[in-house]
C-alpha cells in the first residue's frame, strides 16, 4: 500500500473520458461526435462497463489461482467469496455491484469457453469450475 501510495495511485487526478473508453474495451464504441464521450451518462456507462469487466476478470483470477494451488471448493470457494465482496465494497455511489452479479458475468463471460466439450481445458479443471460455480453460487 505504501509502494501504490507512493506512485501516487491514491491520489486525486483527472481521468480522460478516452482512458474510461479504453478501460471499457470500447464496448459503448465512439461517439459521434467524439466530444461527447465527456458526457456524464456515457462516462457513467463506460464505468459500470469497466467495473464488470474488472469484476470478472478478477474472479477468474482467484477461482484459477484456488484450482491451481489444489484448494477445494468447499474451502477455495468461501475464500474467493470474501475477496469478491470486499472487491464489490470498494465502489461507492448508488449503483453497487453485488458479488452475485459479477458471479454471474463471470460464469457466461469465462465458463463458457472453458467447460464447451471441445475445450483442451483438462477434465479435472472441467470439474473444479464447475465446483466452484455451485459453491459460489451457493454462498453469494
Amino acid at each position: 500500500m505504501t509502494i501504490a501510495d507512493e506512485l501516487g495511485y491514491f491520489a486525486d487526478h483527472d481521468v480522460p473520458a478516452a482512458s474510461l473508453l479504453l478501460w471499457s474495451e470500447g464496448i459503448t464504441g465512439v461517439p459521434q461526435p467524439p466530444e461527447r464521450l465527456e458526457e456524464p451518462e456515457l462516462v457513467r456507462r463506460m464505468c459500470r462497463i469497466g467495473a464488470d469487466l474488472q469484476l470478472t476478470r478478477l474472479l477468474q483470477a482467484l477461482v484459477t489461482a484456488a484450482l491451481a494451488v489444489g484448494a477445494e471448493p468447499g474451502e477455495g470457494a468461501a475464500a474467493v467469496a470474501e475477496v469478491l465482496r470486499v472487491a464489490c465494497g470498494l465502489r461507492t455511489g448508488p449503483r453497487r455491484e453485488r458479488p452475485a452479479e459479477a458471479h454471474r458475468i463471470w460464469r457466461v463471460a469465462h465458463l463458457p469457453a472453458i467447460l464447451h466439450p471441445a475445450s483442451d481445458a483438462p477434465e479435472w479443471g472441467k470439474a473444479g469450475y464447475r465446483a466452484y460455480d455451485a459453491e459460489l453460487e451457493r454462498l453469494l
